[in-house]
């Protein structure tokens, strides 16, 4: 979705989006269960447990802490990755308000 056309619809709307589309890779769920059984990771790890390229892996993690999911801090000529737990807890939060409103009956059903 290019930056003009996220106007056109609400933060929250972005937001939802934005999660989806940080979750929407196979990869990035194996990233994210991995990170959620440890404590911190370094990537050259992720590599070997996930079964992927470094620039592969490295393109996951970047879309991930663009979602703002994960937290990578610098550790000498590596980076360590998190997951952000107030970011998951948002999300969980997030997603859950949406599907909430989703199973919400609005109307009669017509299909």
């Amino acid at each position: 979705m290019g930056a003009t056309k996220e106007q056109l619809f609400t933060a929250y709307q972005n937001t939802i989006a934005g999660y989806a589309k940080a979750l929407a890779h196979p990869a990035r769920i194996a990233i994210l269960q991995h990170l959620s059984r440890i404590d911190s990771c370094v990537c050259g790890d992720l590599v070997i447990d996930i079964g992927l390229a470094q620039p592969t892996v490295s393109q996951h993690l970047k879309a991930l802490k663009n979602a703002g999911l994960i937290k990578g801090t610098v550790a000498g000529a590596k980076v360590c990755y998190c997951i952000d737990d107030q970011a998951w807890e948002l999300l969980k939060t997030e997603w859950s308000a949406f599907f909430d409103w989703v199973n919400t009956p609005k109307s009669p059903k017509c299909c």
